[in-house]
């Protein structure tokens, strides 16, 4: 049997041909749309659009072949940074350094733009500093290090004394924290992203009863809240509230209740909250505990929390009081994270609080991000946390040299490593 080898030549050329013929059958169909007359009677009146078959043309291509999309990536971003020193990460990932000015004193900026159809070997996914428990934190570095992340930005808020975040995160479809103040997150699915207000939709049943959680691995913040603390959370839970009760639930069986600290176990978890709302599971001793979001997000594989908004809908949105983030504004170091209407990813790290960059407030990050072509976007814990990784580097000037010790960060890394 005869072997039929193409050349890179043959490949571009059988493209190329492809594209024509798909141009020239958007156009067959367009004819097919002119007036009908049948006699005297007009049996419809479409007018054909104006097309311009070389746009049409491009996009397919664009689409199809990836020199031609790796082409239009590079001149995309050097028009859009005109003064910026642009660098070639990998196939589809740009670190951009830049400076901007804002009542004349400088800002300096890293921004990471992928293009995630080039950058098809890289997944965007959060990363916890420890794969054992919540209560950690390291450096940028050890986490992308420890991941194999060619790109790394500081994620989202985290309590400093223990390292547990403070939002919602998930990673690989597993909750390990849920939504404070149903602060904005960021979804991200296996062919785009998503950001918006998520709040927890979990209840634990048993004894004929549903009963609503009200959060998974975060502090106490009301004594009427019922809590659920997974084994990410640690070895043991927290003291029930007040005139509240612990209840140690294996294999959705309830096994021990009690007002102290109660182990949790690698095959459960405990539930904590009022005895008077919990004690009517004792019954029958059953409990499943089961955990969604709103928006229900289907077939979302990873979740980060942050806030504010920054931009909403294409629009500058930044609803800070809304999202009880007061403490946060004023000029400061800032990280966010955005994507564009051609589901662009970008990572954006701000310095601050020096001379030689004095960072920017929430309102010229929102702009920032829109300027740069963001359709949503939100923002990351900034401050001393501001911190980027790029290819075994960091890119910016944190505070503290190296960047202070994190609870989590967004990475992206090689979906072909274990």
């Amino acid at each position: 049997m005869d072997t039929m080898i193409f050349s890179e030549k043959d490949y571009k050329k059988m493209i190329e041909t492809a594209v024509n013929v798909s141009v020239i059958g958007v156009l067959v169909l367009c004819q097919g749309l002119l007036p009908i007359h049948a006699g005297n009677v007009r049996v419809a009146q479409v007018t054909a659009p104006d097309f311009d078959t070389g746009q049409i043309k491009m996009r397919i291509l664009n689409e199809f072949s990836p020199e031609v999309r790796k082409k239009n990536f590079d001149t995309m971003v050097r028009q859009k940074y005109p003064k910026a020193v642009i660098n070639d990460i990998t196939s589809g990932v740009k670190h951009v350094k830049l400076t901007k000015y804002y009542a004349g004193k400088p800002v300096r900026i890293n921004v990471v733009e992928v293009d995630m159809k080039l950058a098809k070997d890289l997944e965007l996914t959060p990363a916890l500093s420890s794969n054992q428990t919540l209560k950690s934190r390291r450096t940028i570095s050890t986490i992308a290090k420890n991941n194999n992340a060619v790109v790394a930005l500081n994620g989202t808020y985290f309590k400093p004394q223990t390292g547990v975040p403070l939002g919602t995160l998930m990673i690989n479809k597993k909750m390990y924290t849920g939504p404070v103040y149903d602060r904005v997150a960021m979804g991200i699915f296996d062919n785009g992203f998503d950001i918006a207000r998520v709040q927890l939709n979990a209840t634990v049943k048993g004894s004929g009863k549903t009963i609503k959680v009200d959060n998974i691995n975060q502090p106490r913040m009301l004594s009427t809240y019922v809590l659920a603390y997974t084994p990410d959370w640690g070895k043991t839970s927290p003291y029930a509230p007040k005139y509240g009760m612990n209840l140690l639930v294996e294999d959705n069986v309830i096994t021990k209740a009690s007002a102290n600290p109660v182990e949790i176990p690698e095959n459960g978890y405990v539930i904590s909250g009022p005895k008077s709302v919990l004690e009517p599971l004792l019954e029958k001793k059953d409990a499943k505990l089961t955990v969604n979001t709103s928006p229900e997000w289907k077939n979302v594989k990873h979740i980060i929390s942050g806030g504010p908004y920054l931009v909403k809908d294409d629009e500058v949105f930044v609803d800070m009081t809304a999202q009880k983030l007061g403490a946060i504004g004023g000029r400061n170091p800032r990280s966010a994270i955005g994507y564009t209407a051609d589901n662009n990813l970008i990572l954006v790290a701000v310095d601050g609080r020096e001379g030689s960059s004095i960072g920017m407030t929430l309102m010229e990050l929102a702009r920032f991000m829109k300027q740069i072509g963001c359709t949503n976007a939100m923002n990351l814990d900034g401050g001393g946390s501001t911190v980027m990784y790029v290819k075994g580097q960091i890119v910016n000037n944190p505070h503290q040299k190296g960047g202070i010790p994190l609870s989590n960060a967004i990475i992206l890394s090689s979906i072909n490593d274990d």
